[in-house]
């Protein structure tokens, strides 16, 4: 199968669309001109919408993961006590950013299963100084309570630093409303661009309490950025090319208008969920009152009668790839992405294609329910 006809269908990264890889082909500029600087201004002004932020909006040349060590790095000293919120592969990387940088208080729940906001609430009324959290953890297809965090961060004059690496963008998110101190966006997930940039967004508070921090980071000094920013550029050299491409991918988010994107992600996973239930697939995420269904991906477990190598290979010769299980639940559950520019119909062949591969092993006895189910959400 040519790399080029795979459907990638996985929850980042995710594929780049024609217009986006056309804008990287742009010459390369001086990044201390105001060429780059007209560049760099608007792709922050688009990522305030997005964010739904007054904040400032500090652009990284690095993955997701830089934001979120950005963001710990530069607020948290080893004196203070940060909470981390863990249901997932992703806040345990929180976690353990957090363990590097001061005394974490991880509030730790089954991987799938609702965090434990009682616990929460008791380390943040202990006097912890900060709380970090993924809102949605995309290794369960879980979305998680970021407004009850923040609430509680708000009650007791805590930091709030959340990962939105893969729901702003596709999800509603209001980082103002909720009391987001510093939120992260990774630019191969919901706006569809190529990987190796970040975006976050910081408050007044934030930088306030970053003039205390011992030993802040040196690439990843949101201080020094911020200096920058304010000239509309990096403090280092960014990659011109990738800057082209997150402007062209913000100005197509911008034209199809945030209300409509959030609902086509909507639409797009809850297809996938209606297409699961129709072929006897349990859905992986075990859901509270303060807990829902990820709209950027599903998480299936893996039905008895076929391995997930099996099935992935299976995929992979039709031209599609989808995503298995992280850490200990690598091969019992597998995960389909609706994210970033994808179609109607990307959903729809992904759907026809599993069907087809899960009856052809006798998993499936009923052909047809689950496109057909997947095809009245969709249309």
């Amino acid at each position: 199968m040519n790399i080029e006809d795979t459907l990638i269908m996985i929850p980042g990264p995710v594929p780049v669309v024609p217009r986006i890889l056309r804008a990287m082909a742009q010459p390369v500029i001086n990044h201390r001109g105001e060429e780059f600087a007209e560049l760099f201004n608007e792709c922050r002004e688009l990522f305030s919408d997005l964010f739904q932020t007054k904040n400032e909006i500090l652009l990284l040349s690095g993955s997701g993961t830089s934001g979120m060590e950005a963001a710990v790095r530069n607020t948290i000293s080893p004196d203070d006590r940060i909470v981390t919120v863990v249901n997932g592969k992703f806040g345990e990387r929180f976690r353990d950013i957090g363990r590097l940088c001061g005394n974490t208080i991880a509030i730790e729940s089954e991987w799938g299963y609702p965090i434990d906001l009682d616990a929460v609430a008791a380390a943040l009324e202990d006097g912890a100084d900060a709380v970090a959290m993924v809102h949605n953890e995309t290794s369960v297809g879980m979305l998680n309570s970021a407004a009850e965090v923040g609430k509680l961060a708000r009650k007791h004059d805590a930091l709030f630093i959340m990962d939105g690496i893969t729901s702003i963008g596709g999800t509603e998110v209001f980082v103002d409303k909720w009391g987001v101190d510093i939120a992260i966006l990774g630019s191969q997930k919901c706006i569809g661009a190529p990987p190796g940039f970040a975006a976050v967004s910081v408050s007044e508070r934030a930088f306030e309490k970053m003039e205390a921090v011992q030993n802040p980071p040196y690439y990843l000094d949101l201080k020094a950025h911020k200096k920058s920013a304010d000239k509309g550029q990096t403090p280092y050299t960014p990659s011109i090319p990738l800057f082209y491409a997150v402007q062209e991918a913000l100005r197509i988010a911008h034209e199809e208008g945030l209300v409509t994107r959030m609902k086509r992600h909507a639409t797009g996973a809850a297809a996938v969920r209606a297409a699961a239930d129709a072929m006897g697939l349990e859905m992986f995420p075990q859901l509270n009152e303060n807990s829902r269904y990820s709209d950027t991906v599903t998480a299936m477990k893996v039905p008895s009668g076929i391995a997930f190598d099996q099935l992935k290979k299976e995929m992979l010769g039709c031209g599609i790839l989808i995503a298995g299980g992280q850490a200990h639940l690598k091969g019992n559950i597998f995960r389909i992405g609706s994210m970033g520019n994808f179609r109607a119909k990307d959903i729809l062949i992904t759907i026809q294609m599993l069907e087809s591969i899960l009856h052809r092993n006798g998993v499936v006895s009923d052909f047809g329910a689950g496109i057909e189910a997947a095809t009245s959400v969709l249309m």
